[in-house]
């Protein structure tokens, strides 16, 4: 699929060394090196292929005598019929991605049976730069050889506050002029959990407001707060949306409805909201289907909360570092949370999650607040060099251009295919909503049939949405024209193909 003919001539004006790589499904592309900027230094040598064949043994615990034995088959089928047989039942990304990565690079995965994908999960949204960026290699590779300690618990380290600081340059200024960090477990709902304590503490109140349709985590707070929870002791809003909006108008006036909706909810003494710590808000809800928050109504919000004394909580666990095409989601809206709740992308691709808040909320005792594992310094090194990167190479920038012309796409492929309901997204944050074309209803079979015809094409995507019907994209910033043109063609070629499948 083209990215119209504006952005031909662009990606043509590029010096881009690689040629548009083979979109067929057999044989796999080569691995294709990430986007690096002139002022970057090289890139790391290519991978050389070295494919295992069926049922040989993989370097790995077995191989030596390990886990398992010598001489056990590291086969992939073998791999994952261990896995199927010894691990949780609440796995996810394994049941519908059964493959077995044993290298990566940039956008690309290959497996142990020799398949390349190209991979628009990004674990999750982790991978701001990718697989294995070179950048993050090498600040990783300095802690190690430095003979610097690995696990400090929250000691002052140079490396923390190398990472502090690079952080603290990349916040919005106002927040960070009079800020406090507090490091937290290693994952995103660690950081959640963290913000939540924090705001209670702070005003002496327990209620809590967010958002239909929200995710927060997978621990008890941050479920409470999430939209599946199983028992309300959340106040729920309506988030703002178009294509499925609660008040049936859409646009402007479906979000500004919303916000005239909370507003009256927080002042009507009968309505039955217990006094609220915080309000907890994803400027992009990601799992909820990738629906941006209006900057008008995230501005709305911000002066409800603020005339009312309620701590703004952002979570931009998902939506920071450049992903959205802005550095942070606020920054679209130019709304100045009190907390930013971050993880995924601040790691580098190690598990590293913080909160930022007012100095004003910072009122716990020392201890009130900790975990084992909040001083990886591997983690710490790897985000300061992938914010650094982000920020040097402006690839915030560059994820809202490139976004919006794969938006264009995306649209155009929605007008000739019935079975698309919506195209949205904000930057390299980009959903698809499925639907039953006669009814209009939301079609997750077909979602699920997409993304397994997107995996036969060698290309990785994941499902979100209120009933998991909606195509999600996020692929890391640094994606070339020629990696967007692979990816879009597969998807163009996929949807289609689903929909002749009988589901």
């Amino acid at each position: 699929m083209a990215l119209t003919e504006p952005a031909a001539a662009e990606a043509a004006a590029q010096k881009t060394p690689q040629s548009t790589p083979d979109l067929m499904p057999d044989p796999m592309p080569e691995l294709m090196p990430e986007l690096m900027p002139e002022t970057v230094p090289e890139t790391a040598p290519e991978i050389t292929p070295h494919v295992p064949q069926q049922g040989s043994r993989l370097p790995g615990p077995g191989a030596t005598g390990g886990v398992g034995g010598p001489g056990r088959s590291l086969s992939p089928d073998g791999i994952l019929r261990r896995q199927a047989q010894r691990e949780s039942a609440a796995r996810t990304y394994a049941r519908s991605l059964p493959i077995v990565p044993v290298r990566a690079r940039g956008l690309t995965i290959e497996g142990a049976d020799g398949r390349r994908y190209l991979d628009c999960l990004s674990g999750a949204g982790t991978l701001a730069l990718g697989h294995n960026h070179p950048v993050v290699l090498e600040a990783i590779r300095g802690v190690l050889d430095s003979g610097a300690p690995l696990h400090v618990l929250d000691l002052a380290t140079p490396v923390k506050d190398a990472f502090t600081t690079e952080l603290f340059a990349n916040l919005p200024p106002q927040l960070a002029a009079d800020a406090r960090i507090q490091f937290c477990g290693p994952a995103g709902t660690d950081a959640v959990e963290a913000a939540l304590k924090l705001v209670r503490t702070a005003t002496g109140r327990s209620g809590l407001l967010a958002f239909t349709g929200a995710y927060h985590g997978m621990t008890a707070g941050a479920l409470d707060a999430s939209g599946g929870a199983p028992d309300v002791r959340v106040t729920r809003l309506p988030y703002p949306q178009d294509h499925r909006c609660p008040f049936g108008v859409g646009g402007p006036e479906g979000a500004e409805l919303g916000a005239r909706w909370a507003e009256n909810l927080l002042d009507d003494p009968k309505g039955g909201v217990p006094a609220p710590a915080g309000l907890i808000v994803e400027p992009v809800q990601g799992e909820g289907g990738v629906l941006p928050a209006p900057d008008a109504w995230l501005r709305r919000m911000r002066e409800i909360t603020e005339a009312r004394g309620i701590p703004m909580i952002a979570d931009e666990v998902q939506t920071g570092v450049g992903r959205t095409g802005a550095f942070w989601g606020v920054d679209h809206a130019g709304v100045v949370p009190d907390v930013m709740v971050l993880s995924k992308a601040i790691g580098g691709s190690l598990p590293l999650a913080v909160i930022v808040y007012r100095a004003g909320l910072d009122v716990w005792t020392p201890g009130a607040h900790a975990g084992t594992f909040r001083g990886n310094q591997l983690a710490m090194a790897a985000g300061a060099a992938t914010l650094a990167f982000v920020r040097e190479n402006r690839l915030a920038e560059r994820a809202a251009a490139l976004g919006e012309r794969m938006l264009t796409a995306l649209r155009g492929l929605a007008s000739a295919q019935s079975c698309i309901g919506d195209v949205r997204g904000r930057g390299l944050m980009i959903g698809i909503e499925l639907i039953d074309p006669d009814t209009g209803a939301a079609a997750p079979a077909l979602a699920a049939a997409v993304r397994q015809e997107c995996l036969d094409r060698g290309l990785i995507i994941e499902l979100g949405g209120r009933h998991n019907a909606v195509v999600r994209l996020l692929p890391p910033l640094t994606l070339t024209d020629e990696q967007a043109a692979a990816v879009l063609d597969r998807l163009a070629d996929a949807i289609p193909a689903a929909a002749r499948r009988p589901h």
